[in-house]
């Protein structure tokens, strides 16, 4: 009996694969052949105990290949089929009763059936189920995830072109991924923290990102990334470039002379050069405090003095302006003798910086700039030494010397205070000094000469005798 039952097995195993695969076969053999070969499969001659199924599971981006594996551990021969989410047999032994050409066969032998299944959609995704046929039978199933990636990463800005020191708003939209995507902000390689929403709509997830950014000059050009985070995707990303206006920069420099004192009877010539966005259109000069000498030559950029004197000491300007505001740079002149060698040093030839924020650039260092350099609305800076530059031999100053007269400064000032304080101490102890003795009320007139205290009483002033002066009469 045994050895009929495995005949037949077998002959029903070399006619499944010989069949068609018209509609009529697929129908019977997806429906009515796996209850039949089940039967059949309980009356089995020789059954291992130890056979045992194993599968994983597939996590699969959409549009790619997903492969199924359904492998038996100590194979007797036993028959492997593959059913798939709705029950329907994908593949029997090497057979596929289903329609769907997508699902191929990959390898089969007793110990593994493998089946691929090419371009998965999300509707491929559930459990798949290999089956066993033993006594009893065996049942395991694989779970495929669909990953979805971003299908279209898009960064909108508030303003397209931003004026220095105002907040814009950046969104950055990832739309239909599964699972919901991460997304992260950079300024340049500085990773930025924005504010993420998400919305679920038909299984799949739109996220967007909201990132607030206040902008500086410093920021003119620099991209804004966006970048999503997806198990789907690497390296997705989309970037704009800001494009920030701001106040003009302004420098001054010294282009004659070179080196050395400004003596007189020697030309000066300054040159001032304005960056801003947008360019600064207007550059002028002039005297801070004082009017214009006669004898300068203003020529666009240029400040010309042929012969120097004294009388042009002083502080000189250059302003530019643009559609944003307003900058200058201060130049001081200080007019030596033509036999003068060195200069004192507090004369000094430096800038200010236009904003707070060009304290970090360091731009500023060993660029020879002019005395002052400022911007209207700005808050007073207090400089640092690294936010200072002196022109190389230009100004007998440098910073050592700098210190020196401060601290000479200081020392005599307070010198002042202690010998001011020291001249009141003086004044004040003369003074006291005089005004110390005796000191006798108007009453006690009269009464020195006194030879006892009763006849001093009666001899002073206001005594008993003044008082009979004051005698009332009532008739």
């Amino acid at each position: 009996m045994c050895l009929s039952v495995c005949l037949l097995q077998l002959e029903v195993s070399e006619h499944v694969q010989r069949w068609d695969l018209n509609a009529d076969v697929q129908h019977r053999t997806g429906t009515a052949l796996g209850q039949w070969i089940r039967q059949l499969s309980a009356g089995r001659c020789f059954v291992s105990d130890g056979q045992n199924l194993v599968t994983e599971d597939v996590t699969v981006v959409e549009g790619d290949v997903a492969t199924i594996s359904c492998r038996v551990k100590n194979s007797d021969d036993s028959v492997i089929q593959l059913l798939n989410p709705n029950r329907q047999t994908i593949y029997f032994r090497d057979f596929r009763p289903l329609k769907d050409s997508r699902f191929q066969l990959v390898n089969f032998s007793n110990s593994e059936l493998r089946v691929s299944l090419t371009n998965v959609s999300i509707s491929d995704e559930g459990r798949y189920f290999c089956q066993l046929y033993t006594d009893p039978p065996q049942e395991i199933y694989t779970t495929i995830t669909v990953l979805v990636p971003p299908r279209n990463l898009v960064i909108d800005i508030q303003k397209e072109t931003a004026v220095e020191g105002e907040e814009i708003e950046l969104n950055c939209t990832a739309m239909a991924s599964r699972p919901a995507t991460t997304i992260r902000w950079f300024k340049g390689n500085k990773e930025l923290t924005g504010k993420s929403e998400v919305e679920h709509w038909s299984d799949m997830y739109t996220v967007t990102s909201q990132l607030l950014l206040k902008v500086g000059r410093e920021d003119d050009g620099v991209p804004v990334i966006c970048l999503v985070d997806h198990p789907a995707v690497k390296d997705l990303q989309t970037q704009r470039y800001l494009e920030v206006m701001y106040k003009p920069q302004v420098r001054v420099s010294q282009n004659y002379p070179l080196q050395g004192l400004t003596r007189e009877g020697e030309p000066l010539e300054l040159t001032c050069t304005a960056f801003g966005k947008p360019q600064p259109t207007d550059m002028r000069w002039l005297r801070v405090d004082d009017e214009m000498p006669q004898h300068v030559v203003v020529s666009g950029s240029n400040l010309l003095i042929s012969n120097l004197n004294k009388t042009d000491n002083g502080t000189y300007r250059c302003e530019a302006s643009n559609a944003v505001g307003k900058s200058h740079a201060d130049y001081m002149l200080f007019v030596y003798d033509t036999t003068a060698t060195t200069e004192p040093a507090v004369h000094g030839f430096t800038q200010l910086p236009n904003s707070a924020e060009e304290l970090d650039y360091g731009d500023l260092s060993g660029t020879p700039v002019p005395l002052t350099a400022s911007t209207e609305a700005l808050p007073t800076v207090q400089l640092s030494n690294a936010s200072l530059a002196f022109y190389p031999d230009s100004r007998a100053g440098e910073e050592g010397a700098i210190r020196s007269v401060d601290h000479a400064v200081v020392g005599g000032v307070v010198a002042v205070v202690v010998f001011a304080m020291l001249c009141l101490l003086i004044i004040l102890g003369r003074y006291f000094a005089r005004h110390k003795g005796t000191y006798f009320t108007h009453e006690a007139k009269g009464a020195d000469d006194a030879a006892d205290a009763d006849t001093a009483i009666i001899n002073a002033e206001g005594g008993q005798n003044n008082s009979e002066e004051k005698k009332e009469y009532f008739i």
